[in-house]
């Protein structure tokens, strides 16, 4: 279940190589007007240096168009980070959100008339665009982008059959738990670095008297998706990433003795009442307690830790303070080892249907360091994987926090797993199993009621 977060704005003024590479002929630096109430504009008040953009060539006056599902407020740091681009080449970025994005995406795809730029938000989606036939391969240019920036586990989500399709765009990092400082601190309590000692952690708070750990994966339609998440990180920590990929490409079975023995790890926490569920129940409660409200009891000292990703930041009251000196902030979810740190996580994709000069300059872009620096300044709730992005340049100490372990060189990076199964898994048996386990039903039956509705 991935989750947009982000909502702050300024200008931005950016400086500096574009790593790209391109030759697209010759330039052209200029102001693009605000013509279409729907384009981001293109003046800025800052004064931009042009000198990066040349290599895009005589775009002046052309346009391009983005499909996405990122919407107000969320949208508005996007387009802010548009505006050197527009400014520099001449050329018009016209964007529109749309809620109903992923089913809208596919229905335009399929009748001939798709945007030029989809920003997708699942492997699984980018992949099912590509059947349509109407997805065009990424240029030259953006892949060596993603070879430089980007690990090699973010270009395969963007590739289909062997060919490169789609850039990564934004990420999230699951793969968090949520503390109080302060807390940790009049407690002598340690930050875990393995798995080990994340649970003599939670012994300890046992100890101390405390239900340690708060949750809740009730979500309407979507209730059990954080449940999901659980068994995911713990999949990957426990069996490693290559198990992983054959799990959630069902080459192994959902059912397995690495399944078992991740669900089995997460009830020694979910499903143990000694553990759960710190100012809201019992184990049962979990099932109805809304996952935006189950972090909260840290705040007033009635749990200690919450397993979440990095977008839950925003579901703190605006008058507490997020950061590691602050009233809340969160910390890896820890692998077997220190040096083991597999991370969990989602983002989105850019899929082009267009193969302009234009709309290969603007996705080229997009891929560059230049532009998740640009991106970063604007932003809050927001990061990249992207290699070349300075956290310094990110507004907020989660996304600091996220970047730090995204961009670190032992990271391993998964996507979410319900996202890249089949819908009749993934977002439908994965959900509703994982929330029957909470309320009672024991593991095999769990699983194999999932694997039962793997598609034949």
């Amino acid at each position: 279940m991935f989750v947009h977060r982000g909502s702050s704005r300024s200008r931005v003024a950016v400086a500096g190589a574009l790593s790209v590479g391109l030759v697209f002929g010759l330039s052209a630096c200029g102001d693009s007007s605000d013509t279409d109430s729907e384009s981001t504009g293109g003046s800025s008040a800052a004064a931009i240096d042009c000198a990066p953009y040349t290599a895009f060539g005589d775009i002046k006056g052309k346009t391009v168009t983005i499909y996405t599902g990122i919407v107000t407020p969320e949208d508005a740091p996007h387009k802010e980070s548009y505006k050197p681009f527009e400014q520099c080449t001449g050329a018009t970025i016209k964007y529109e959100g749309d809620k109903a994005f992923e089913t809208q995406v596919l229905i335009r795809a399929e009748a001939g008339n798709p945007p030029d730029l989809a920003f997708v938000p699942q492997p699984g989606l980018v992949q099912r665009l590509v059947a349509t036939g109407k997805a065009k391969e990424a240029p030259a240019e953006t892949a060596a982008n993603v070879d430089k920036h980007f690990g090699e586990d973010w270009k395969a989500y963007g590739s289909v059959d062997g060919k490169f399709y789609a850039a990564p765009l934004g990420a999230n990092v699951k793969s968090l738990v949520w503390y109080s400082p302060s807390e940790f601190k009049d407690s002598n309590y340690a930050i875990p670095n393995t798995l080990a000692e994340l649970k003599a952690l939670t012994d300890k708070m046992v100890a101390d008297g405390k239900k340690p750990w708060c949750a809740g994966i009730a979500s309407g339609e979507a209730t059990g998706w954080p449940a999901t998440d659980w068994l995911e990180d713990f999949f990957l920590r426990l069996n490693g990433p290559e198990a992983y990929d054959k799990w959630v490409s069902h080459e192994i079975p959902f059912n397995g003795p690495e399944a078992t023995k991740a669900l089995d790890a997460v009830g020694a926490y979910l499903k143990n009442d000694a553990y759960v569920n710190g100012g809201l129940g019992d184990v049962k409660s979990i099932a109805g307690t809304a996952f935006q409200d189950a972090g909260l009891p840290i705040l007033d000292g009635q749990c200690s830790l919450h397993r979440q990703a990095s977008f839950y930041a925003a579901n703190f009251p605006k008058d507490k303070k997020v950061a590691e000196d602050g009233d809340v902030f969160a910390f890896y979810l820890p692998g077997e080892t220190a040096d083991n740190k597999p991370v969990l996580g989602g983002g989105e994709f850019v899929l082009a249907f267009a193969d302009r000069p234009e709309v290969k300059a603007f996705q080229t872009y997009l891929s560059s360091d230049v532009w998740a620096n640009a991106k970063a300044k604007v932003s809050s709730g927001w990061v990249s994987a992207n290699k070349g992005l300075d956290p310094n340049n990110l507004q907020n100490p989660v996304d600091k926090l996220s970047a730090e372990i995204l961009l670190d060189p032992n990271a391993t990076f998964r996507f979410d797993g319900s996202d890249m199964m089949p819908a009749a898994v993934g977002s439908n048996a994965f959900w509703k199993q994982t929330t029957n386990w909470i309320t009672g039903q024991d593991t095999k039956t769990t699983l194999d009621n999932i694997e039962a509705a793997w598609p034949k």
